[in-house]
């Protein structure tokens, strides 16, 4: 089986492909010390007919087994997948999924499964690799490899993925993933760290992450790859230009009101249009979205404006409040713009504490953060449901950028539980979780240390945006979630 291998921060890293999982399009065999982690790669021969994006689908399951245990529970197997778990599994997505070409839009299933875990080497890290080299090996239209590392701090030193242990004493936890020319993903948690610090770690991460690429091209050299024959989505052009022609001059119009229900429902009226005159062709969606994107990014660039009449530069008007609610232990009310998040905190005894099964080991949870979107938050007219991976993921952002500045548990031995409801979204919806959270939680007596705020921010070509809208966010170039106290940094999600 062809395998490349190194040493990185003094422990054997290596690759290998080829005589395993051999019914997939591609595989990737990662192993970290004693941590392996089976990455394979499936995509559909044929296009969807009526899916105008890639279905791309990523999957992260950590075998009980793994770790030499026998899972919980009455049935004793692996279920639904648990936090960590969908949280990895959009760690992987996310550095992957804008690298595919833009024509592509055949059903890919990435699915990494941890089978051996030495509880020292994080498997998450390895999980990214293997994508990146899986997709490589399959022939996919995928602009990579990406590479991936972890960067701690422990005292003042930088780490270069830190263990398990180490990281119980590190003030900085960083997963970043990117290419040879840029980073494409961070992910972090820390305890104030300032921003020199960040901008050092992130310059050690690209020079690992670099490392890690040439390794994954050191194996493809080595192993015959057929690129695969995909259908390549072409829009009809005279269906685009009849289109521009008949609806882009209404489509402005629609975007120029400054509020985001407005707009919602004036570009409603223009989507019934275009689908009654156009029921068969699942690319209009596309093509409708070329327009706006391309007007928000010309307001931006060329008259540095945006769709809600700020400047660049321009935060929302805030409004803050608490104890609104009157019986619970703690409640505030977060408004940034057209952007609102209701937070309330409960505290409970040591019997409410969540106890957490993973394969670093048995732990007990004494803070908690759940964040839920429901769709009236948008407007939209739909029944609840249980969290989604969305929710589940800005709730562990939320959280992260919270933990640093909650009491000892000897100090305030209280199990603490905040929840975060969207009631208003239009961008930044966790970054108002964060706010809502450090408010609430000083309103229901916790002795934090401080004040924690987070905010959006984006990018459109060389124009950096503070505080984006929703629709800035899938026009722009950048998401960058930061979060933190006046004397540092406590998240950071891009």
């Amino acid at each position: 089986m062809p395998q490349v291998q190194c040493e990185i921060a003094g422990r054997k890293f290596s690759i290998s492909t080829g005589d395993i999982a051999f019914q997939s399009d591609g595989a990737a065999l990662v192993k970290y010390g004693d941590t392996s982690v089976l990455v394979t790669v499936c995509v559909s021969q044929s296009v969807p007919s009526d899916t105008p994006f890639l279905p791309l689908t990523v999957d992260y399951q950590e075998k009980a087994g793994a770790a030499g245990r026998i899972p919980g529970g009455y049935y004793k197997r692996e279920g639904k997948p648990h936090e960590t778990e969908i949280v990895t599994a959009r760690l992987i997505d996310r550095p992957v999924r804008p690298l595919f070409a833009k024509d592509f839009l055949h059903n890919v299933q990435v699915t990494a499964i941890v089978f051996s875990a030495d509880q020292e080497n994080h498997p998450d890290v390895p999980a990214i690799i293997g994508a990146s080299f899986a997709l490589l090996v399959a022939g996919l239209p995928f602009n990579g490899p990406i590479g991936a590392v972890r960067i701690g701090q422990i005292g003042r030193e930088l780490v270069v993925n830190p263990t398990v242990t180490e990281l119980e004493t590190s003030t900085l936890d960083m997963v970043v993933a990117g290419t040879k020319e840029g980073i494409t993903m961070i992910e972090a948690s820390a305890y104030e760290v300032d921003e020199p610090t960040v901008f050092e770690a992130l310059e050690i991460a690209h020079t690992e992450i670099i490392r890690a690429i040439e390794l994954q091209e050191e194996l493809l050299d080595s192993v015959d790859i057929t690129p695969f024959e995909y259908t390549r989505v072409e829009i009809d052009p005279t269906i685009k230009a009849d289109i521009e022609r008949k609806y882009k001059d209404a489509i402005i119009d629609a975007l120029n009101h400054t509020h985001k229900k407005d707009r919602h429902h004036l570009l409603e009226k223009i989507w019934f249009n275009i689908r009654e005159e156009y029921p068969d062709n699942p690319y209009v969606t596309t093509i409708v979205e070329e327009i706006k994107n391309t007007y928000i990014r010309e307001l931006i660039l060329k008259e540095r404006r945006r769709l809600d009449g700020r400047k660049p530069t321009d935060v929302r008007p805030i409004s803050c409040e608490v104890s609104i609610l009157p019986r619970v232990h703690g409640s505030a009310l977060f408004t940034r713009g057209e952007t609102q998040s209701l937070a309330v905190t409960t505290l409970g005894t040591a019997a409410d504490e969540q106890h957490v099964e993973e394969l670093t080991g048995e732990s007990w949870k004494t803070f908690m953060l759940h964040y839920n979107f429901p769709p009236f938050s948008t407007g939209e007219a739909a029944p609840l449901k249980a969290p989604r991976r969305r929710e589940i993921g800005h709730g562990r952002l939320a959280e992260k950028a919270l933990q640093p500045i909650l009491p000892a548990s000897e100090a305030f031995p209280y199990t603490i539980r905040v929840v975060s409801d969207i009631l208003s979204s239009n961008g930044s919806s966790s970054m108002a979780t964060v706010c809502a959270g450090s408010l609430s939680l000083m309103d229901a007596g916790v002795p934090t240390k401080t004040h924690v705020a987070g905010i959006a921010m984006g990018l459109v070509d060389d124009v950096i945006l503070t505080d984006i809208l929703g629709e800035e966010d899938h026009a722009g170039d950048m998401d960058f979630k930061v979060a933190g106290t006046r004397d540092g940094i406590t998240a950071i999600q891009l």
